[in-house]
């Protein structure tokens, strides 16, 4: 088995660890303080990861351009928009279906890979990513199709074109983030995932704090208070983010977005046992499609 294929499925798990303690925040915090504790706790043990890989195991870090800074930045960016906007659908609808919206990103994913990356993809992981949408699909509309003003009402719901844009956004970060590590010139797959992990993180934080600063300094007082909520928050969004930069790093990112759908499982699980949000039969049915697709993909791929 290719070794991006277990990092990208520990890197779901943990994103979805994650984003369930986000959403268990959200009462102490608000959109944007809760988005904040991902990077401000995450930027420490990004960094300190990288510091290990230099002086614990002799390695040296890559030679950065402004090229590389400039990508990593917007990618930074993006992720802050997103998570916000997904946050924000969390609201409008609920934990589970608001992840859902968000994997439309694999589509936009390939799509970016496809035409601007000029790293196309086999017509069997096409069919792979669109069987994955179709699940994506049964499940935003909660399987109700015989209905069809409840379906549309469904799909142009304030919360499914926040879930949907915010996986139109994810996919710009996930597109700079694999060509930003294609940039670094020199070093094996781990030194450079974490290099951009751990430039990107310092970005995130040192704009967000600044916007908070500006925007909603109150927010600020209150990440401090609640750390022990929110340190959680850092550790398995670095985590995360740390198996998604080493996975982008290996292959294609559309490949990785694709498999990492499998987060929708842990997602179920987790609406299930934490949120105590009780999926529907549409829901479980859109969930088998999204893992078959991912299965479809590594088959074909």
């Amino acid at each position: 088995m290719p070794l991006w294929i277990p990092i990208t499925i520990a890197a779901a798990l943990c994103q979805n660890i994650r984003t369930t303690m986000q959403q268990k925040i959200r009462g102490l915090l608000s959109v944007d303080g809760a988005n904040f504790v991902r990077y401000l706790y995450g930027a420490p043990l990004a960094l300190g990861m990288l510091a290990f890989l230099v002086w614990g195991t002799g390695r040296t870090v890559p030679s950065i351009s402004l090229a590389f800074l400039g990508l990593v930045t917007i990618a930074g960016v993006a992720q802050i928009v997103a998570t916000s906007l997904m946050i924000h659908s969390f609201s409008l609808r609920n934990y589970t279906v608001g992840t859902v919206y968000s994997k439309t990103e694999t589509v936009f994913v390939a799509l970016f890979a496809t035409f601007i990356a000029h790293e196309p993809l086999s017509f069997g992981a096409w069919m792979g990513i669109l069987v994955c949408l179709g699940g994506v699909v049964i499940l935003s509309v909660r399987g109700k199709f015989s209905d069809v003003r409840s379906l549309l009402a469904d799909l142009t719901h304030k919360g499914a074109l926040y879930g949907i844009l915010s996986g139109a956004i994810f996919a710009i970060a996930a597109g700079t983030i694999r060509e930003a590590s294609k940039l670094l010139p020199d070093g094996d797959f781990m030194i450079r995932g974490i290099t951009v992990l751990a430039c990107m993180n310092t970005i995130q934080v040192v704009l967000m704090a600044a916007y908070l600063a500006r925007r909603d300094r109150p927010q600020l007082g209150k990440v401090a208070t609640h750390w022990r909520s929110s340190i959680w928050v850092g550790l398995f969004s670095v985590l995360g983010s740390a198996g998604w930069a080493l996975a982008m790093t290996l292959e294609n990112a559309a490949l990785v977005r694709a498999v990492g759908q499998i987060e929708l499982v842990f997602t179920f699980i987790a609406s299930h046992v934490v949120l105590k949000e009780r999926p529907s039969l549409g829901e479980w049915i859109g969930s088998i499609l999204v893992v078959g697709g991912v299965v479809l993909i590594l088959i074909v791929r």
